[in-house]
């Protein structure tokens, strides 16, 4: 044991100030304290987990942050409110749009700015989109870490239809950038809502195909049923959001709780499950394909003609119409970019659905062009700090589907 925890150094703690973490056995040898990662295929990133074994039980499991470390939020402060949007799509680089969608929430909510309907309508699109492209990677690869490699295929196939669509609006795959302080970056092109559409008509007949290789499939229903239990008290308990609370019946999602960007216009339900294990998780997320797929159709079905972006000149430049007329247009376009706009004193927490549970941002201003604090609730952080619960008494084996079925993104824990 002594020589799996001198690893620790890095984190400043004796090997005496870790022996509490775990069970007397330990110091006796009857257990064995072992790292799995950080460099491990099925932890998903850097991750390193410290555990404790009775043969191949799982008494104890201790995950070791930091590794993915970027220090995002501070360089955040050091920034202006829009020039630090870039970074918000570096912490979860599956939810980037979702990302930049709660921050600008914050500065909108801390400079009391007011979004075009059709900015909100374009935000809801992209952000299910984004929240059906994440679901996407971790069922393919939450597959493949179980047993079906195929599926990991099928997904990315789907996926890059939306990746397409990021790229039509934004000029990116990923890291797009889109949303922006008072609405987004610009209109959305011709093409745009014909490729929503088809792919929106596309998706409900390929998850029936999924459900098929695996909802029934004894295998699948070997590694899922009955593993990474944890009830609906002690999910609260722990501060789970997302499909980990729901997948325990808890009927918690912030769109509906607290409705953001006009989702209170949207009629969809939110999906939930019993028993609180892998199964009922990927349940969960199975069902939130359908359900995100019904947002997206509302929200294009009434999509508002107008403007992308807030006329109020606290954060938004000058139309481009305005610039080879006005002289003033030009110095304030100027400013704008190169010094920045002044956030009154203050501080504003929002909060988002992400596709992995609650995701907030506590922003607070001092008067000037940059945040004076910038602070992300990230939900992959959240959850992964239940895994010792999650993971207690069963097989090492089920320790890579219990990693799998919370659906962490290490970039959303370190940040």
């Amino acid at each position: 044991m002594a020589a799996v925890l001198e690893q620790d150094r890095h984190l400043e703690l004796t090997v005496d100030e870790l022996k509490h973490l775990f069970s007397p056995r330990a110091e006796t040898g009857e257990t064995m304290v072992l790292n799995m990662g950080p460099q491990h295929p099925s932890t998903h990133g850097v991750l390193r987990l410290i555990l404790e074994l009775d043969g191949e039980i799982v008494v104890n499991a201790i995950p070791d942050v930091g590794y993915l470390h970027t220090g995002i939020e501070k360089n955040m402060e050091a920034k202006t409110f829009t020039k630090a949007l870039v970074m918000t799509d570096r912490l979860d680089y599956l939810n980037t749009v979702g990302n930049n969608f709660v921050y600008c929430l914050a500065i909108e909510k801390l400079m009391d700015v007011k979004v075009p309907p059709r900015a909100q309508a374009l935000r809801v699109i992209l952000a299910e989109l984004q929240r059906i492209a994440s679901h996407l990677v971790w069922l393919g690869t939450h597959a493949a870490d179980i047993a079906s490699q195929s599926m990991l295929f099928y997904c990315f196939r789907e996926r890059e239809r939306i990746m397409d669509i990021f790229e039509m609006v934004s000029g990116q795959r990923m890291m797009t950038s889109y949303i922006r302080p008072g609405g987004v970056w610009r209109d959305v092109p011709a093409g745009f809502e014909d490729a929503v559409r088809e792919f929106v008509n596309l998706l409900p007949a390929k998850v029936p195909d999924y459900e098929a290789l695996l909802t029934k499939n004894p295998i699948w229903l070997d590694r899922t049923v009955g593993i990474g239990k944890i009830d609906a008290q002690t999910a609260l308990a722990w501060g789970l959001t997302g499909p980990s609370l729901r997948g325990s019946g808890v009927n918690y999602d912030v769109r509906k709780a607290m409705p953001y960007s006009g989702y209170e216009q949207y009629e969809f339900e939110v999906p939930l499950g019993t028993h609180g294990d892998i199964y009922d998780r990927y349940l969960c997320r199975m069902m939130e394909f359908r359900q995100s797929v019904r947002i997206v159709e509302q929200a294009l079905s009434k999509l508002p003609k107008g403007p992308v972006i807030t006329d109020d000149r606290k954060v938004a430049p000058p139309p481009r119409s305005e610039l080879g007329t006005s002289m003033e247009a030009v110095i304030h376009h100027f400013k704008l970019w190169t010094e920045g706009f002044s956030a009154p004193p203050g501080e504003v927490y929002v909060a988002t659905e992400s596709p992995r549970g609650e995701l907030g941002v506590l922003l607070a201003g001092n008067g000037g062009p940059k945040p004076h604090r910038v602070h992300f609730r990230t939900p992959s952080f959240v959850n992964l700090s239940a895994l010792p619960i999650l993971s207690k008494d069963h097989f090492v084996a089920d320790l890579v589907a219990v990693i799998g079925s919370i659906d962490i993104v290490l970039g959303d824990v370190d940040r």
